[in-house]
């Protein structure tokens, strides 16, 4: 299968060759008999032609001979140089003629980029593969760049949701905040009341008759834990009394049952509130 470069090498070099043979015909039939100006002329094409052929021989076994490509040139300048002269001796048409005197270096530069594409042809099957190999590059990188912009997306998206997440977060934490601002201070003032403790002594006067406990609400504030202590043998009414009165006298005023309870018990004694609050009973009676 001819290549491509070839059709234009082969059609310049048949014009080259043609040219060449009239030109040297005309020109040196004046001044010679014409069959010696014709052997002339197909001397010069069948030197060009020879070593052009050769040159073809040896492209195609892979090799190259700097002499032949000389002689080759050497040719195509003389041909070039002929069609030049007669150019210039012609008295009309003389630029028509130099515009075709430059073919048969023309039909030497298309052999010469019909050789170097020779040499850098690829057969179909190598064609084939390269054609593969960039579909598969085209098509790894299609999915990558696909993949690439799925986990944008679903970072994108996770972080949406993330960040509408923590906005709820903090806007229940901030209503939270703020509810319980209002109730601790309303717990606050009503501790700090004049007439909190009296209306308190009031309504629990029937349970610790003749005595004015110290109310005092919870304050806002860290936890405190008891400390661990171990189970006792169970104390009789008599100590359990005795405890009682001791722990609740241990200050002035007198503790509150609240107090004293808390203290009865982080003291490590241990004892039934039922029997707790009897002895208190007892002992604020006593």
């Amino acid at each position: 299968m001819a290549r491509p470069t070839a059709l234009p090498a082969v059609a310049v070099t048949a014009v080259s060759l043609v040219l060449t043979l009239a030109v040297v015909v005309m020109w040196l039939g004046t001044a010679m008999p014409w069959p010696v100006a014709l052997v002339v002329g197909l001397g010069i094409d069948g030197g060009w032609l020879a070593t052009l052929a050769y040159e073809r021989r040896l492209a195609v076994q892979g090799d190259h001979s700097t002499a032949v490509t000389v002689v080759g040139w050497s040719f195509g300048l003389v041909a070039t140089a002929v069609l030049v002269a007669h150019a210039l001796t012609v008295e009309a048409d003389t630029g028509a003629w130099l515009a075709v005197s430059w073919l048969p270096l023309a039909a030497k530069a298309l052999w010469l980029v019909h050789g170097l594409w020779e040499r850098t042809a690829l057969t179909p099957n190598a064609l084939s593969a390269i054609t593969g190999i960039q579909q598969e590059a085209r098509d790894e990188a299609a999915v990558a760049r696909a993949r690439l912009r799925a986990e944008a997306a679903t970072e994108e998206t996770r972080l949406t949701a993330v960040t509408q997440a923590g906005a709820r977060v903090a806007r229940v934490q901030a209503k939270t905040a703020q509810t319980l601002s209002r109730a601790w201070s309303t717990l606050e003032t009503a501790r700090e009341g004049e007439d909190t403790g009296r209306a308190l002594t009031s309504v629990t006067s029937r349970v610790t008759p003749d005595v004015a406990p110290r109310w005092q609400l919870p304050v806002w504030g860290p936890t405190q834990s008891v400390s661990a202590f171990t189970l006792a043998p169970a104390l009789t009414d008599a100590k359990l009394d005795a405890l009682v009165d001791e722990i609740r006298n241990s200050e002035t005023p007198a503790l509150s049952y609240r107090e004293m309870a808390v203290r009865f018990r982080a003291a490590g004694h241990s004892a039934s509130e039922v029997r707790l609050r009897a002895a208190w009973k007892r002992v604020v009676a006593a």
